[in-house]
């Protein structure tokens, strides 16, 4: 993560090198027009430029879903809305500090699995949070989200906050995944400013009759947060559980209407949908999670024809080799690019 964060840097400074221009009759804000016939001494100075980036962080799986990790910039090609773009950095080591918030569904509909909630919150963080490095917060949803702990790496602390909780009221599920990303968009630092890669969990069954916010609202601000979305169904509809994912799970053949919306979430935000039968069913999903988040490669490039029409622009991320596939976000907003400054005089 060093030498991209380098990488960047030199990549600023060979712009701010390439903006020196002659500013002869160029006012700056505040002066005095110069009087008609006066001499100008000519100056030279740099204008203010922006470099902009679109950062990608991806996994790459094999048939078997197996996580590969020995891929090189020459592997991979970038498309955003189609259109081919030049990988400007790239990064196979991205081990970021996670900022996780945990969202429980705490509705009635959910009132005959709450415990099942409850383990499965948190085995995931026992498994997944580091302490010392990570943080994670709880948010509860009802008719309205609330969150009861806030950024912590106690997980005694988040334990008796999961195993607190009770049933009841309404489902706010798009209220509550707004106000969570909302929250993981400006999100405690991590030491030497180093970057933090945001996952929401989402643990709930996808029904949603309350929020006041639209599902599209609600992905929209998860995408510009950044926000990867990993979401446990609590669907107890199955018709047959004999069938296995290639990790072992069952594999849900028929999925609900709730369950179609939680993959949604998933797949526009590069994460993945989890549909267990048992709680035990997720204990090889979690630490597959946890070993995904801290090996994942970065790519870093300048759209070709960018503009900042606050429009949604898609990502398609290519690999070379066969029988590979990549899980990324699925696009972004343009006013979310990272903007780099480069001083002026």
């Amino acid at each position: 993560m060093r030498a991209f964060r380098r990488a960047l840097c030199a990549l600023v400074l060979a712009l701010m090198a390439g903006a020196q221009v002659g500013s002869a009759g160029l006012q700056a804000p505040g002066q005095a027009p110069a009087a008609p016939g006066a001499q100008q001494t000519p100056q030279v100075g740099r204008v203010r430029r922006q470099v902009v980036l679109v950062n990608v962080v991806f996994s790459v799986l094999d048939r078997k879903n197996r996580f590969v990790t020995d891929l090189g910039r020459e592997d991979f090609q970038v498309f955003e809305d189609g259109i081919p773009q030049h990988i400007e950095f790239f990064n196979r080591e991205t081990n970021l500090p996670l900022r996780i918030g945990l969202l429980m569904d705490t509705s009635n509909s959910i009132r005959s699995r709450l415990e099942f909630e409850q383990n499965a919150a948190f085995d995931f963080l026992y498994r997944v949070l580091q302490r010392g490095r990570d943080l994670a917060f709880v948010m509860t949803f009802d008719s309205t989200p609330e969150v009861q702990q806030d950024f912590t790496d106690d997980l005694e602390a988040l334990r008796s906050t999961i195993f607190r909780q009770r049933a009841g009221g309404g489902t706010a599920l798009y209220d509550a995944i707004y106000q969570a990303s909302l929250r993981l968009m400006n999100p405690p630092p991590a030491p030497n400013n180093q970057d933090v890669r945001r996952v929401l969990v989402v643990i709930s069954d996808g029904l949603d009759n309350l929020s006041n916010h639209t599902r599209s609202e609600a992905l929209e601000m998860a995408e510009r947060a950044g926000v990867v979305i990993y979401p446990i169904s609590t669907s107890v509809d199955w018709v047959a559980v004999d069938q296995r994912t290639p990790e072992g799970l069952p594999l849900k053949l028929h999925l609900t209407e709730g369950d179609e919306v939680l993959q949604q979430f998933a797949d526009e935000s590069g994460g993945r949908p989890f549909f267990p039968y048992h709680v035990s069913d997720l204990e090889q999903a979690f630490a597959a999670i946890g070993t995904e988040l801290r090996s994942q490669y970065a790519i870093a490039y300048t759209p070709a024809t960018h503009q900042d029409d606050g429009k949604y622009h898609r990502i398609e991320i290519q690999v070379m080799r066969k029988g590979l596939s990549v899980r990324a976000r699925r696009g972004y907003w343009a006013e979310r690019l990272r903007m780099v400054p480069a001083p002026s005089s």
